[in-house]
């Protein structure tokens, strides 16, 4: 048995757009209010609070009369919130995010029903809401466990229901591939396939440049830059709705054709302080894509971002020091192979040691006497491994 979420587009009257604002509302006071909490306490008495004692101290407030409002929002909501903020310090704690930051309202909102859902038909049931209109575009499966809505910032409304489904068994491909990550080309195989980069960013940034400028010319606080601000949302949202849909769809075609995928672990994030190629890293989407390919391949392995995998020849193991970001092409002085950049890398990738194998083919360097040796640099990890930091 395993987990699957559903989404699903709702449809709220103007009534259960007001009562969902009001759950929004309470759930991210109640998160604010627990992070505050933690925060206060750690710093007087050196300790952090466990979830359970924040779950009463939560119960405790909504008695108290300056903080009875709180009572319309469910219960059941507010405690999902304090879940949720355990579960960030948990991630914090094991290094898989960031210190908890305070939640606003500019963004995304979103709360969670544990329980005392319903469906009934193209209808589903949210407590202190009620019956919302919803469109199944595909059928339910599995157990149903909760539910969670979220408003965009576009305006719409979405559920995503999570069910405990039977495990199926899935058609994998046959043999391993070497995907090396680019700007020019979205993916190269070690097969000699290229991917092309869709760049929907590009193509839409004059478009999102004068809706921009129409946006900033509106009077603040008035109705027209309202209409405005969410015209604009919508046009970035449907940026990102194709970028989804081009990873998705390339990540199924690969997990389907290859069993064994490899990837490398870049570092997206340190890439992105290039500001001459930090709008391409950010319109490829390279992080999304190697999350997809975490949870859809059969098995799916990371290479160290330190990796020669650019720099090394795939035939000799020849490591060209002197190789730059603008030579695409370039022959190895050893054994005279002329090499696409793109090509050779994605075939060291496929050939090059993970963590299970630290030892396999590791890169030969040609040291100054002319002689040659294995490089334990880039053969082994020379650190703990990080839990998937591809962006």
């Amino acid at each position: 048995m395993h987990r699957r979420a559903f989404k699903y587009r709702l449809y709220p009257n103007i009534e259960q757009q007001h009562a969902l604002a009001i759950q929004f509302g309470h759930a991210r006071y109640a998160y604010n209010w627990g992070l505050e909490t933690r925060k206060a306490y750690y710093k007087e008495h050196g300790k952090g609070l466990s979830f359970y004692e924040l779950k009463r101290m939560l119960t405790d407030l909504k008695r108290d009369p300056e903080h009875e409002w709180l009572k319309g929002g469910d219960s059941q909501v507010l405690q999902a919130k304090i879940e949720d903020l355990d579960r960030a310090y948990t991630n914090f704690f094991e290094g898989r995010a960031k210190y908890p930051k305070f939640k606003t309202r500019k963004g995304t909102q979103s709360i969670r029903y544990p329980q005392r859902f319903k469906f009934d038909g193209s209808r589903i049931y949210l407590p202190k809401v009620g019956w919302v209109k919803t469109v199944f575009h595909r059928p339910l499966e599995g157990t149903p466990k909760n539910v969670t809505v979220t408003k965009t910032k576009s305006g719409k409304y979405f559920v995503s229901i999570q069910c405990e489904v039977q495990c199926s068994t899935r058609q994998y491909g046959e043999g391993e591939v070497g995907i090396d990550l680019g700007l020019t080309h979205f993916a190269i195989l070690s097969d000699g396939r290229k991917e092309d980069h869709p760049q929907y960013y590009r193509k839409a940034q004059r478009k999102l440049k004068r809706m921009q400028r129409q946006h900033s010319k509106k009077l603040v606080g008035g109705r027209n830059r309202e209409k405005s601000r969410v015209k604009l949302a919508r046009q970035h949202e449907y940026v990102a709705n194709q970028r989804k849909d081009y990873l998705d769809k390339l990540s199924c075609r690969l997990t389907k054709q290859y069993h064994t995928i490899r990837i490398e672990n870049l570092n997206v994030c340190g890439m992105l302080k290039n500001h001459k190629l930090a709008k391409s890293i950010s319109d490829s989407g390279w992080g999304t894509f190697g999350r997809m390919l975490e949870y859809k391949a059969a098995c799916c392995e990371r290479i160290d971002r330190f990796y020669p995998s650019s720099k090394m020849c795939s035939v000799c193991g020849y490591i060209n020091r002197d190789l730059q970001l603008h030579h695409r092409f370039w022959t190895c002085p050893k054994c005279g192979t002329e090499h696409d950049r793109d090509i050779n890398s994605a075939v060291n990738i496929k050939a090059a040691p993970t963590a299970g194998v630290a030892g396999r083919n590791k890169p030969v360097e040609i040291v100054s006497d002319g002689s040659e040796r294995r490089s334990t640099r880039f053969g082994q990890r020379s650190r703990k491994p990080k839990a998937f930091t591809l962006g």
